[in-house]
């Protein structure tokens, strides 16, 4: 890793947003689910939540332009689970959704933790989904066609969360606890070799200001050097 990618790869992780992120109830399509994580990349999201047990989540490459790499996905067999395990950690869940009830998405306080619940293209968030969220949300639309894609439509929602959080100075310090901040820095900077330590079960090795290693590489992972 050379200094300069070292650099890229710190101001990446020092702004990323570990208490915002999405959770995608039953979006299948490829396409769309490598728009979305582009997107999330975008605006800082490191983690997102795919609810789809009968086609595990896969999105594509051409799209998706790499951002597969820096936005992990973590699959759940149920809404509930998501929902429940994102609940408890504090976040507030906001499903976009045309209701009586749904606020202008503009008018959420996206500076708290929150996760935003997107549906299927064809049939939205389901009514389980709704009965969790905290909230409902809907994007104003002024032309003859009632709804946006699901992808442009989680950018809309994403790029309003980034301008919240840019006022209230979310991206001004890290949020990455320490020790992941850490961790995602090797596994970004070297993955042969991060994957290499995982495969064995050892620590990683402390990276040094110009992103060098500073412990010796164990005899077992010195191949995936060459």
């Amino acid at each position: 890793m050379t200094p300069a990618r070292y650099q890229r790869i710190l101001e990446v992780l020092n702004r990323r947003q570990p208490d915002l992120t999405l959770i995608l109830e039953g979006v299948h399509k490829p396409h769309n689910l490598s728009a979305i994580q582009r997107t999330a990349d975008a605006v800082g999201v490191l983690d997102m939540h795919a609810v789809s047990p009968d086609r595990p989540y896969r999105s594509r490459k051409g799209t998706a332009m790499g951002s597969q790499k820096w936005v992990r996905v973590h699959n759940h067999a149920t809404t509930a689970a998501a929902v429940d395990t994102l609940q408890g950690r504090g976040f507030q869940v906001v499903a976009a959704h045309l209701s009586e009830r749904a606020r202008d998405f503009r008018q959420v306080d996206y500076s708290r933790p929150c996760a935003i619940l997107m549906g299927t293209e064809k049939y939205g968030v389901s009514a389980r989904a709704l009965e969790l969220a905290d909230a409902e949300i809907t994007i104003p639309m002024a032309g003859m066609v009632a709804s946006l894609n699901v992808s442009v439509a989680a950018a809309v929602i994403l790029y309003e969360a980034q301008r919240q959080r840019e006022l209230a100075g979310c991206y001004d310090r890290p949020r990455l606890e320490p020790g992941l901040r850490e961790r995602l820095l090797f596994r970004w900077g070297y993955p042969r070799l991060a994957q290499r330590y995982d495969s064995l079960g050892l620590d990683y090795p402390r990276i040094g200001e110009d992103g060098t290693l500073l412990d010796p590489v164990p005899a077992q992972v010195r191949h995936v050097l060459s």
